[in-house]
């Protein structure tokens, strides 16, 4: 079996979080979900347990980060095109998310960023293998 990430994360509002993921095309796990926490399947091997705020504090003795004030965690996905980064953030920002960072165009990478009904910080990234290749060789990209 591939190893897995599940990734927790503290929400307000589970409902509008669960929403938000479905919105930009991510399915949830109903086996994994009940009224205080919810599965959010990113990939084969990447989940997003959104747990409500009294759920997740059973998992920690410590305080809960206010995203709103702070950040606790960037979590960064990788997408197959520009095209790709665009509809994630795009979507993102037209289901109730809002801008985190500006865009990052360095030639051979491009990526957007945006926050969560809950403020935590996603970038969606795409690199172009060949240029990505070509610069850790120092050769100019073809």
């Amino acid at each position: 079996m591939a190893q897995m990430i599940f990734v927790n994360l503290p929400v307000e509002n589970l409902e509008t979080s669960k929403s938000f993921f479905e919105k930009l095309g991510f399915a949830s796990n109903p086996q994994f979900s009940d009224d205080k926490t919810a599965c959010v399947v990113i990939s084969d091997t990447i989940c997003v347990m959104l747990l409500t705020e009294p759920r997740f504090r059973d998992f920690t003795k410590k305080d809960i980060a206010d995203a709103s004030r702070t950040t606790e965690v960037i979590l960064a996905l990788s997408a197959d095109s520009r095209e790709k980064v665009d509809e994630i953030a795009d979507a993102a920002l037209a289901s109730g998310g809002s801008p985190a960072n500006d865009p990052q165009e360095t030639g051979f990478m491009y990526g957007r960023s945006f926050q969560d009904p809950d403020h935590h910080i996603w970038e969606v990234i795409w690199m172009d293998p060949a240029a990505f290749e070509a610069q850790a060789q120092g050769q100019a990209p073809a």
